[in-house]
């Protein structure tokens, strides 16, 4: 819904958003409150603040080695899934007729497959080929879940993208490679930035392929927690995921902030190099 559907719809209508927005939020900000417990269990409201679930979190060799796993696998896995991501859109935008069509159906299909179904068949090859466990296994695995996203942000700036740059920079005697780097890929910024954190996100956020792929040696923050919810629950998770969604909140805000800038920049540009604003006079 846009601002000037909201202007319409006056009153009543930004307060039935805001009352939509607050019950979708409710149940994850609860969390954030938990974190802050001096209590050994959860009570709402608190009856005494506290750090001490932040220090145990982080002092805890168990929750510390599960962060720095997750991390480890996010950020392999987005460095992969945005090449892969960003290629494939790339190539997907020279396609035409069924064979691109099928292409993208396949490459957006992990959007649809329930996530225990993919996971049961990712164990299956993964203890064949004995990737369980491996770093690479899980990077591969969540390649796979965070790469439509790459392509789906990706293919959205190309289809705003004049072609007629590549033409005039091919006329100038660029080729393939320096017209990809140095004309496209900088129109390209904001999409592939927009894909990579979504694949950060996605994987940091895993829960279900993770438990099946988790060993003793390698276990993912998302796990750590559902193993913390089913053996014993203090608020330590809660700081956990206090931290998570503080994070993701930050990195899916990044784009639209960068972007906010870019477009504030123009404007500015603009204004200074209008000539009604400058007092120069435009001859015919």
């Amino acid at each position: 819904m846009s601002r000037r559907e909201l202007d319409r719809g006056g009153p009543w209508l930004w307060t039935w958003a805001a009352a939509t927005a607050l019950l979708l939020l409710a149940p994850t900000l609860v969390v954030i409150p938990l974190s802050f417990t001096g209590e050994a269990s959860f009570v709402l409201p608190p009856k005494s603040w506290s750090l001490r679930w932040y220090e145990e979190f982080f002092t805890d060799p168990g929750w510390r080695d599960a962060l720095m796993s997750s991390l480890r696998v996010a950020l392999a896995t987005t460095l992969v899934a945005t090449v892969l991501g960003t290629a494939a859109a790339y190539g997907l935008s020279r396609m035409r007729g069924r064979a691109a069509a099928l292409v993208n159906g396949l490459l957006l299909s992990p959007l649809i497959m329930p996530q225990v179904v993919t996971a049961v068949a990712v164990l299956a090859v993964y203890l064949r080929w004995q990737l369980n466990g491996t770093l690479i296994g899980f990077v591969a695995a969540h390649t796979m879940l965070a790469m439509p996203y790459v392509v789906v942000t990706v293919q959205s700036s190309l289809r705003g993208y004049d072609r007629s740059l590549d033409l005039a920079a091919a006329g100038l005697g660029a080729g393939a490679w320096t017209r990809f780097r140095t004309v496209t890929l900088p129109l390209l910024t904001s999409g592939i930035l927009s894909g990579a954190v979504f694949a950060f996100v996605v994987s940091l956020d895993d829960v279900v392929i993770a438990v099946y792929l988790q060993t003793p040696a390698l276990r993912t923050l998302p796990v750590e927690m559902y193993d913390s919810v089913t053996v014993d629950v203090d608020p330590t998770i809660a700081a956990a995921a206090t931290l998570i969604l503080a994070v993701t909140t930050a990195l899916l805000l990044l784009p639209s902030l960068i972007r906010h800038k870019k477009t504030d920049r123009k404007k500015t540009d603009r204004k200074k190099t209008d000539p009604q604003k400058t007092g120069r006079v435009r001859l015919p």
